[in-house]
């Protein structure tokens, strides 16, 4: 469950671009215990290390910090405040007095961010059919209550009344939160599931009947694994992390490809690359080579193909950051750590220094994620030259802004002299829909 949303002193800079620093190797020494007990006697992948920092039952971040999560007792009354420098002045009113580490925007803006999902959603659910729906990553149960409060003011009284609302929270502490908003008005349709969505034994029998997926900022928390290589003309390496020999030191070892997760996402973001572009790009690094660092969606990887095998007939919405500003971390999709302490954010300068009390959240490349998204569709290429691929998705995505626009009640958002957070601010945010089609070939 994702939560990086929403930094009331680094507001101007949440919404410019950021420049990708290259850099070799990184060594970090450390002296809280947990981080250096994730690594043991025997190095670890990168993936494995990330989300052991996150979500170790006893020192992960999500794991120990439910109160990452913020909850807002009420919500923002936008047609109460003047304009933009009142909305900045009541946020950082908000966080002073709630001392929790983020707002996530389905918080900042309910019941309105929830209601333009459930809106999409009933725009073209089959409502002949008993509506699912699923929620990964529900953090405060914030979004779920929005859609079901939407859901039984304006859908028909069957649907509402025929539907389910399951939350797959992998973190107790949220999950008992989740309870508490959501259940007391809709027990009946809501339940909380507490287990890793990523791992296919908890979701046990094909759901052969449409079915609808939501994730909000759950990608950007998903493990990545770290590819490395010398120069564009020396294959790509994995990444593992290691402790030295005095217990203390983290370091990065660099092993020839050989986990076949990393290996499909390799193939995923190589494939079908323009051949000239291709081309031009391997002349300028023979001639001016220099290392390379690649970090790999393979937590969202692995998660889709889990997803399209449980739930073939599933409807996606998902929503995340399509980059990050500040970021210091070397390579291409680097992440952001992040802490709080005593109500101010600090960024730490490598993702080894994460113990359990740093957030650790990735920019989404979506690009990326439509490709991942039809490559576990399972795409079917016809045998003969004439064929054309099958695609088995329809996929769109969009601004943030173009979402709410056509899906929220956005008027609800605006301030007095016409701003509105909702359409302005989260210009790094972009929503993925993806639909199955009928193609059964």
């Amino acid at each position: 469950m994702a939560v990086a949303a929403f930094r009331t002193n680094k507001l101007s800079s949440l919404f410019r671009s950021h420049e990708v620093i290259s850099q070799v190797l990184i060594n970090c020494s450390f002296r809280h215990v947990f981080s250096t007990s994730i690594v043991r006697h025997e190095p670890i992948l990168v993936r494995d290390f990330v989300h052991s920092a996150l979500y170790d039952p006893n020192h992960g971040y999500f794991s120990q910090r439910s109160r990452s999560v913020g909850v807002m007792e009420k919500s923002i009354k936008f047609d109460q405040l003047e304009g933009r420098e009142a909305y900045v002045k009541k946020l950082d009113k908000v966080y002073k007095q709630s001392d929790v580490s983020w707002f996530t925007p389905v918080e900042l803006f309910k019941p309105w961010y929830a209601y333009g999902i459930a809106e999409a959603i009933m725009r073209s659910a089959n409502f002949s059919l008993p509506l699912k729906i699923y929620e990964i990553g529900g953090g405060s149960g914030t979004c779920a209550k929005g859609i079901l409060d939407y859901i039984m003011l304006h859908a028909p009284e069957r649907v509402y009344n025929n539907m389910t609302y399951t939350s797959i929270e992998i973190s107790s502490s949220l999950a008992e939160i989740q309870k508490k908003t959501v259940g007391e008005i809709h027990k009946p349709k809501f339940r909380v599931e507490g287990r890793d969505a990523a791992d296919r034994s908890g979701w046990g029998e094909v759901e052969q009947q449409p079915c609808w997926v939501i994730m909000l900022e759950v990608l950007d928390n998903l493990p990545h694994d770290l590819i490395y290589s010398e120069s564009r003309a020396v294959p790509w390496k994995e990444v593992w992390v290691e402790k030295q020999q005095n217990g203390e030191t983290l370091s990065e070892l660099y092993k020839p490809l050989q986990d076949p997760l990393i290996n499909r996402c390799i193939e995923i973001m190589e494939s079908k690359d323009d051949k000239s572009i291709s081309n031009l790009r391997n002349l300028w690094f023979k001639l001016f080579p220099k290392p390379r660092r690649c970090w790999l969606p393979t937590g969202s990887l692995k998660l889709l193909e889990v997803l399209h095998e449980a739930l073939p007939m599933m409807s996606l919405i998902a929503s995340d950051y399509s980059y990050l500003p500040d970021v210091t971390i070397p390579g291409v999709r680097a992440p952001l750590v992040s802490t709080k302490k005593d109500g101010q954010s600090s960024d730490y300068k490598s993702y080894l220094d994460a113990k359990g009390d740093a957030d650790i959240f990735f920019p989404t490349d979506f690009w990326l994620l439509e490709r991942m998204d039809h490559y576990c569709s399972k795409l079917k290429v016809g045998r003969n030259k004439s064929s054309k691929e099958v695609k088995k998705r329809r996929t769109l995505v969009l601004d943030t802004a173009a979402f709410m626009e056509e899906f929220a009640l956005h008027t609800k958002t605006r301030t007095k002299d016409g701003y509105n957070p909702l359409l302005e601010d989260f210009s790094n945010t972009k929503f993925y829909i993806s639909v199955p089609t009928h193609n059964i070939q």
